[in-house]
């Protein structure tokens, strides 16, 4: 853990105000938060038809059309997908206002340590959705349409009839549980940075790390083995990504360690 300095201390306590400032500050910044998640909502209902013929592309190899057994079906499918864009479009500035409201109570170098995360977050959740959508999805809709089978003159056929809003609850979850868990990274370096964890421990936790991940491979994943292998893999590889970010961080420390005692032992 790295002890405040004298400056640091008194930086901070020059930020204390009253409570019912705080309350005041916390209304302000959910205030801000929620008008743009409004904008967002606007403006992705607005395009939810594009969006929608977007998302369902990968599926447009298996079958030429999609169900709804519901009048209100496809009504309430695009404003989830109003909410999907307006949290992923809207999250830096949710996040900036997270931000703004948290900066004033962190010492100087908390604040080094958490605003790269902060930067990295919707990054690595992109990247997460994104293979969802390029990868895993084609292999899985192939996997399952699989299944069908065409009529003959002895038996009946099987045939893909995707329903809209099953489909699309299937997409969200699977890029929701992707972005979440391509944060990997972002949790165990930051947990490196306050000194909770160490490249080593990590290292020595490997085993039962994979395990682990494999378990949340297959509780977030549809139920065969080409999906669970699909989260489990990348996980297991921004696993070892996180512990090479972890002994860049334990190096960072020690240089400044360094710097910091040799200037500490220099006479004045």
């Amino acid at each position: 853990m790295i002890t405040p300095s004298p400056e640091d201390e008194a930086a901070l306590d020059a930020t204390k105000a009253p409570l019912m400032e705080h309350l005041l500050e916390l209304r302000t910044r959910l205030i801000w938060s929620v008008v743009s998640f409004g904008i967002c909502f606007g403006i992705s209902f607005g395009f939810a038809k594009q969006i929608f013929e977007f998302l369902t592309a990968p599926l447009h190899h298996a079958t030429n059309h999609m169900i709804y057994t519901a009048l209100t079906e496809v009504f309430f499918t695009y404003v989830k997908i109003g909410m999907f864009g307006g949290i992923c479009l809207g999250f830096p500035v949710i996040a900036a206002q997270i931000w703004i409201f948290v900066a004033p109570g962190l010492y100087r170098h908390e604040k080094r340590a958490f605003l790269p995360f902060l930067l990295w977050t919707p990054v690595l959740f992109t990247m997460g959705a994104a293979f969802v959508y390029y990868i895993m999805l084609p292999f899985s809709i192939k996997f399952f349409a699989g299944y069908q089978m065409p009529a003959t003159a002895d038996s009946m056929g099987v045939q893909l009839q995707a329903k809209v809003s099953d489909y699309l609850d299937f997409v969200m979850t699977l890029m929701f549980a992707f972005g979440l868990t391509f944060q990997l990274p972002v949790l165990l370096s930051l947990l490196a940075k306050v000194g909770i964890v160490t490249a080593k421990a990590l290292r020595e936790m490997r085993r039962y790390a994979i395990v682990a991940l494999f378990a949340v491979a297959a509780i977030f994943t549809p139920p065969d083995a080409i999906s669970m292998l699909s989260l489990a893999v990348p996980l297991v590889l921004l696993y070892e990504i996180s512990i090479l970010s972890v002994v860049m961080i334990e190096r960072g420390k020690a240089r400044e360690d360094a710097a910091r005692a040799a200037k500490d032992a220099t006479p004045a």
